[in-house]
């Protein structure tokens, strides 16, 4: 047997005309914990007192750390779902999204990201795949909804 790197998928690949509008794809919860405030923290710079400091936000009224908008956001990746992975090397890349931050998320709570396929637009070469997305955390509370635009290979070898 021949191993070859290329042809190393998680899941069966699929071309952009076998996606269909509809489709549901979700990525595994993820509860936010001190970790993931800190990986934030670090990553992005951001450094205000809303997101970090206990004191200052018991003193506005929060009940914990309060997530940045975009630290919730980093949650709705696709790469974490099969999604990107049925792509395979069709996937040219993350070319727009747009987001509503509708409620808080607080350390401790699971956040639930899921993906609703609203658009496919094809061209001559390339096609644009535009998903729904939405974020909600245990107790059903709706924290996001958006859109994901991605660019895909009409023609992408398997």
């Amino acid at each position: 047997m021949n191993f070859k790197p290329e042809n190393h998928w998680t899941h069966p690949v699929r071309s952009f005309n076998e996606f269909k509008i509809g489709e549901i794809f979700r990525a595994p919860s993820r509860t936010m914990t001190e970790g993931v405030f800190a990986s934030f923290q670090s990553a992005s710079g951001d450094n205000h007192p809303i997101h970090y400091d206990r004191n200052y936000l018991k003193r506005r009224g929060h009940p914990d750390l309060y997530s940045h908008g975009f630290q919730t956001l980093i949650q709705a990746a696709i790469g974490a779902t099969p999604l990107a992975h049925q792509m395979g090397d069709a996937l040219i890349g993350f070319i727009e999204q747009s987001s509503r931050f509708l409620a808080p998320v607080y350390c401790g709570d699971t956040l639930y990201p899921t993906f609703r396929i609203a658009n496919m637009i094809a061209g001559r070469t390339t096609g644009v795949m535009e998903l729904s997305v939405t974020i909600h955390k245990q107790d059903g509370t709706l924290v996001v909804e958006g859109m994901q635009r991605y660019l895909l290979n009409l023609q992408s070898p398997r």
